[in-house]
């Protein structure tokens, strides 16, 4: 059975764009790694500056796996453009 796993994330204040243009990129990244079935980028249609990651596994150890492989020094590279820490859970239908 798959799991879905949703993250929010809110820009930092003028950081909208550059922040959409990294979680796009990590869509090749999330959609290469071992256990993903899909993954998509949004963003909100109300807040310019909100975006959602959904992201479709057939394990929450796949997805932790994938993290602990993403480099560190780009997603700390990364952290200055989040206004505010990022949420997420897994979700099962």
């Amino acid at each position: 059975m798959s799991i879905t796993r949703i993250n929010e994330f809110q820009a930092a204040d003028g950081k909208a764009a550059d922040l959409f243009t990294f979680l796009k990129s990590l869509k090749t990244y999330i959609s290469s790694s071992p256990g993903c079935e899909s993954c998509e980028v949004l963003q909100s249609n109300d807040n310019d500056s909100l975006f959602v990651v959904i992201e479709v596994w057939d394990s929450a150890d796949s997805h932790k796996a994938s993290l602990d492989n993403y480099p560190q020094e780009d997603m700390a590279a990364a952290m200055p453009l989040i206004g505010a820490p990022p949420k997420g859970g897994f979700y099962h239908s």
